[in-house]
């Protein structure tokens, strides 16, 4: 084994660049660099490149010019000489297009015939990608359209036809381009709307899914090059997928109707396939795929009331404080995309994980853990919302995720039980193995453990219906008495706030000690106004923790101020002894506040800086190197790895320090 490298120290960068991961050249950071950075990660840790093999902004001579490409690619062990390119890459802004006569996809075909070895090449901007292979017969030279460029040691079998053990995981946002490219390729080419487009797009997703499932037979899911480029290819391709459909409608009947079609073109579908067909939806990591679906969802289902989805660190940072164990059943009831549910599940993943630790890995051990994993989200993962086209999106997020939709249903949350529809009340008291006479009133749906949700709120969404006024005491008029004590009179408000309301629903849905994360608009904890809200929460529940988040959390949607609340349900006991003795408990409260986010107003990145401004590059931690794998044969390269910026974000820090004050507060759980 290599002696172990000394650490890079600590550098800095100006503001606007970027330290190139190839080479660590400081370059500007610009919309092609992005995208350039990305597919250099990807050379080296989808496709097994070795570093050394990659040139950055290499010469070549075109006629009697010199131009740069942005990415060469050469044989191992190979000096970086025109003569020897076997592959080229070319990297544009979005805003480019494919046809364009300068810096299009003719560009890189140019390049390509200037270098006498180079086969491959490979043009993108991020929401579309071009792949050709240069071959020369009877002196002409003809240009096919694989699927993808080859991996380091040159196997164009998987360009066509993947087997399982060779399916990649998606690094970085190469899958979030892969998403786009799809999306933007169903949008121009089958003409459909948007929304319309993200539902054809998520069948052929679950289609990927499925197929990767389907353990021990061979992977169905792929399009050769060949077929992508005839009619009766295309029909092939669709015909195929159309048989593994038809088994994902039977094994989620919950998602997809009996008579449901994927209604792409077979040109569409094909390419999509194409481009999908490398990587393991299962292996990819959960944050590389929920960046990738949740921006998808963002751009295409956000509504109008008041859906502005919860930044995935706050997400993480409420499900770990509320230390979610396996067995207890956990409920979002304003789920959106459902990203809570999405990051509780995956921590749950990693506990029944370790308890399967002393079995054998291989395709007995995936088989006993997925059928845990849908054991779990059956009986324990509970998610509502209002809109019929996020309860189905999210289904697709649980089961892209973990192999488990859970029991998402639809329903507005803050709704009479009595007002609940059949449909829906059976299927969740099936679900909680109750009598659906059982819920018959608010006080009688008390069965969750957790809660983790970011209900809608604002002044465009009040809720004016009286016979769901009528079900909380927060809906109802409050009076102040000369003694400092709040009581509720009979007076019900014409109209609430709808999360005000959703803080008494969530409590009234928790079991006696169970917890919830809560996300809530500022003005809850510090309006003069609303001081009666804050007096009815210290009374039902201990206010385990407040975390005052970044005005910037929610934009560039949303500017309001908000916090997380993590309360936890006052037993009756409790409650009485407190009512006995004239006065509440007295405990410690964490409260923290989050300086950084992680991004700014207009969604951009923020990453640590130093007093000078200058954005701190970070050794990795650990070692400081890492393993390549670059063949059959278990060889391998070990390189330096160079130190990288790390995001601004307070989030990670609150729940460690959290999760240590907890150790010593009495919380029961």
């Amino acid at each position: 084994m290599a002696e172990k490298m000394t650490a890079p120290l600590i550098t800095t960068l100006p503001d606007g660049k970027i330290c190139d991961f190839i080479d660590g050249t400081i370059r500007n950071d610009t919309p092609e660099e992005y995208v350039r950075q990305n597919i250099e990660r990807r050379l080296v840790k989808e496709l097994g490149y070795k570093p050394e093999r990659i040139a950055v902004e290499f010469p070549i001579k075109v006629g009697s010019s010199t131009k740069r490409v942005d990415i060469a690619i050469f044989p191992d062990g190979a000096l970086h000489k025109q003569e020897h390119i076997d592959i080229i890459i070319e990297c544009k802004h979005e805003k480019v297009k494919p046809s364009d006569k300068k810096d299009g996809e003719d560009q890189l075909k140019s390049y390509l015939s200037s270098c006498p070895n180079a086969q491959w090449g490979m043009w993108t901007n991020g929401r579309h990608k071009s792949v050709f292979r240069r071959i020369e017969a009877e002196g002409r030279v003809q240009w096919e359209e694989p699927n993808d460029i080859p991996a380091h040691d040159g196997n164009i079998d998987d360009t066509d036809r993947p087997t399982r053990e060779r399916l990649m995981r998606s690094t970085d946002d190469n899958l979030l381009f892969s998403f786009r490219t799809c999306h933007d390729h169903i949008y121009i080419t089958d003409g459909l709307p948007k929304d319309k487009a993200f539902f054809e797009l998520l069948k052929v997703i679950f289609c990927k899914i499925h197929d990767e499932r389907n353990i021990p037979k061979p992977l169905e899911f792929y399009a050769t090059a060949k077929e992508k480029a005839s009619n009766d290819g295309r029909l092939t391709v669709q015909n195929r997928i159309g048989k593994i459909f038809n088994e994902v409608k039977k094994r989620y009947p919950a998602i997809f109707d009996a008579n449901d079609v994927i209604t792409l073109k077979p040109r569409s579908l094909a390419y999509i396939v194409g481009e999908l067909q490398r990587y393991s939806f299962l292996d990819t990591h959960i944050d590389v795929k929920g960046k990738a679906y949740e921006e998808l969802i963002g751009s295409n289902l956000r509504g109008d009331r008041g859906e502005f989805f919860t930044p995935r660190n706050v997400q993480r940072m409420a499900i770990q404080m509320l230390d979610v164990k396996p067995g207890e059943k956990i409920l979002d009831p304003s789920c959106g995309t459902g990203g809570f549910l999405v990051i509780a599940m995956n921590e749950v993943i990693d506990r029944l994980k370790g308890s399967l630790r002393d079995m054998p890995s291989g395709d007995g051990y995936r088989q006993v853990l997925n059928e845990k994993i849908r054991e779990t989200a059956e009986r324990c993962f509970f998610g509502f919302d209002i809109n019929r086209e996020l309860v189905k999106a999210t289904k697709m997020n649980m089961v892209m995720n973990n192999d488990g939709s859970g029991n998402i249903l639809q329903n507005d949350s803050l709704s009479h039980p009595h007002q609940w529809e059949p449909e829906f009340r059976d299927k969740l008291a099936k679900a909680l193995e109750i009598d659906p006479a059982e819920l018959r009133g608010p006080d009688c749906i008390g069965h969750w453990d957790v809660i983790a949700t970011n209900p809608p709120f604002g002044g465009k969404l009040p809720v004016s219906d009286r016979e769901t006024l009528a079900q909380f005491d927060l809906a109802h008029v409050w009076k102040k008495g000369d003694d400092g004590r709040w009581r509720m009179t009979d007076e019900l408000y014409g109209t609430r706030p709808p999360e005000i309301l959703f803080i008494e629903r969530c409590w009234q849905l928790l079991k006696p000690g169970g917890r919830m994360a809560i996300v809530l608009p500022d003005g809850i904890l510090g309006n003069p106004d609303l001081e009666y809200v804050r007096w009815w929460i210290m009374i039902h529940c201990r206010i385990v923790a407040s975390i005052d988040l970044h005005p910037d959390t929610f934009q560039p949607n949303n500017g309001t101020q908000t916090s997380v609340l993590l309360l936890q349900k006052k037993t009756a006991d409790e409650m009485r002894k407190e009512e006995k003795q004239g006065q509440l408990d007295d405990y410690e409260i964490f409260m923290a506040q989050t300086l950084a986010i992680g991004h700014d107003k207009r969604g951009n990145v923020l990453y640590k800086r130093n007093d000078d401004g200058e954005e701190i590059l970070f050794p990795p931690e650990g070692e400081e190197t890492e393993l390549y794998e670059v063949g059959a044969q278990g060889d391998a390269s070990r390189r330096v790895l160079r130190p990288t910026k790390q995001v601004d974000d307070d989030t990670p820090v609150v729940a460690r320090e959290f999760l240590d004050w907890k150790k010593s507060a009495v919380l029961g759980w």
